[in-house]
């Protein structure tokens, strides 16, 4: 992974839909806050030209080919990393990201693109995070706990293509990366989540 000199941190929430990553993102964010420690929170898509687009083109089955789909939101993120990340980490700001590149590698690596080619291609560019936490969750309890959402994402929500992208969220491993069982207790997983980032703090 690239590395990039900075005074900040980068920590990231990863997992499928319903594993409650965004929950725990701001959970985290508002415990650093707590501590006086100047933290951030950013999220992919992002609310940028490109992360519109996502998000309107998402809420049409197959709109779009797996390529074109890729090309959004690669430009999305380069977009987030120059006028969100860098700057933040600049700033010596604890920034808690909900998604990132990882996403992208297990969502379209599900969709047939080479997975390998995804993480060079972001890689080349993309801040390097220091945590990865990654709630794993099976595609069926994911779906049942969004179940009342108002809306649901054709693109992303079917159970079948959700198996595929928890098998390659399942294969993140290193010392990056942190896996939790996210069908745990909330305050449960906020405390392992807590455990993790701690010591990362004090170094």
């Amino acid at each position: 992974m690239p590395a990039k000199r900075r005074r900040g941190f980068l920590i990231v929430f990863e997992g499928i839909d319903g594993s409650g990553k965004t929950t725990q993102a701001k959970a985290l964010l508002r415990r650093l806050r707590r501590r006086g420690l100047k933290a951030v929170f950013f999220r992919e898509p992002t609310r940028g030209r490109w992360g519109r687009e996502i998000k309107r083109q998402a809420a049409r089955a197959d709109s779009l080919m797996p390529e074109q789909e890729l090309e959004l939101f690669v430009k999305d993120r380069r977009e987030n990393v120059v006028k969100n990340l860098d700057p933040a980490l600049a700033a010596g700001k604890i920034v808690v990201l909900d998604r990132y590149y990882f996403s992208t590698i297990a969502y379209q690596g599900a969709k047939g693109i080479d997975p390998k080619r995804i993480r060079r291609m972001n890689e080349s560019f993309a801040v390097r995070p220091d945590l990865v936490i990654i709630l794993d969750v099976d595609a069926a309890g994911g779906l049942a706990r969004i179940a009342n959402r108002k809306t649901r994402d054709e693109l992303f929500e079917r159970e079948d293509y959700l198996v595929r992208v928890a098998r390659i969220f399942a294969g993140f491993q290193g010392p990056l990366f942190v896996h939790l069982d996210g069908r745990s207790d909330k305050r449960a997983i906020g405390r392992a989540i807590w455990s993790h980032v701690a010591p990362l703090l004090s170094e």
